[in-house]
């Protein structure tokens, strides 16, 4: 199985997803989506940013290598009745089973930033966007001292070290990377804009119990106790990812969880 689909069919992402929901709604609503806009949602996840998206008047179709998360975005469309939204697995590196240049609008919200062929990934969304469209991607930052990419940085650091080949998925939050990478499918650099941006996770529990649901439904998370647990040193991760999601914490209430978390907004106009 392609490595990558295993990850992220791993566990449920669903039970994650459910704590970005304002935020992938608030980020929609500045994309200027209208009527009938023909919005492709690559590496959706269940529908995150595809649903509110829809509910703007957007067709969308989201696309994911996940079959749990692409029967899980197909429900949630159904439950809120958008006949407008629709989910299919595809591989953000190889788009083939979709026609060129059929989206007026191609969104990635931490999602194709994960795939294998970074280039390829590049190329695809150019290739499957008209002329005149317009490429939004939202990426983790490597290093960058909020939530997610710490998490992904602990994780890490337990594990073995990866595959030779291997490009981390956090260089899709490194401008340059960015620019070298849509400069291949003939993208020029000033057709690029950068900004940075907040995602912020809403948990209704303490955080050391939000620790848990990353560690029992997030993909690469599980990889990392599964990792530690053989080194006998699931105890030292658990301590790190509770210890940063305490320091983290914005919630004026006692056992709830509101953490903030920055990433890199990347806008292609085509």
């Amino acid at each position: 199985m392609n490595s990558n689909k295993a990850l992220w069919e791993k566990g449920d992402f669903t039970r994650i997803a459910n704590t970005m929901r304002e935020s992938g709604e608030t980020l929609v609503q500045r994309l200027g989506i209208t009527n009938g806009l023909k919005v492709l949602d690559l590496g959706c996840g269940d529908g995150t940013t595809a649903l509110p998206a829809a509910k703007l008047g957007a067709e969308v179709l989201g696309v994911d290598i996940a079959s749990n998360l692409v029967q899980a975005g197909n429900r949630r469309a159904r439950e809120h009745g958008f006949v407008n939204c629709s989910f299919q697995e595809g591989d953000a590196s190889d788009l083939h089973q979709l026609p060129d240049q059929a989206f007026d609008l191609v969104v990635s919200i931490f999602g194709a930033m994960f795939a294998s062929n970074p280039f390829a990934v590049a190329k695809e969304q150019v290739r499957v966007t008209r002329p005149g469209g317009r490429i939004v991607m939202g990426n983790w930052i490597p290093n960058d001292p909020t939530l997610v990419a710490q998490i992904l940085k602990i994780s890490s650091s337990y594990m073995p070290p990866p595959p030779e080949g291997f490009v981390s998925p956090m260089t899709w939050g490194v401008e340059s990377h960015v620019v070298e990478r849509f400069a291949g499918a003939g993208i020029p650099a000033e057709k690029i804009s950068f900004t940075r941006d907040t995602f912020t996770f809403k948990y209704p529990g303490a955080p050391s119990v939000f620790v848990d649901e990353f560690k029992k439904y997030y993909g690469p998370t599980m990889n990392a106790f599964e990792a530690a647990e053989k080194n006998g040193r699931a105890a030292d991760l658990q301590k790190e990812l509770e210890d940063l999601f305490n320091n983290q914490n914005t919630s004026l209430h006692a056992g709830s969880t509101l953490i903030p978390a920055t990433f890199l907004r990347v806008t292609i106009a085509l």
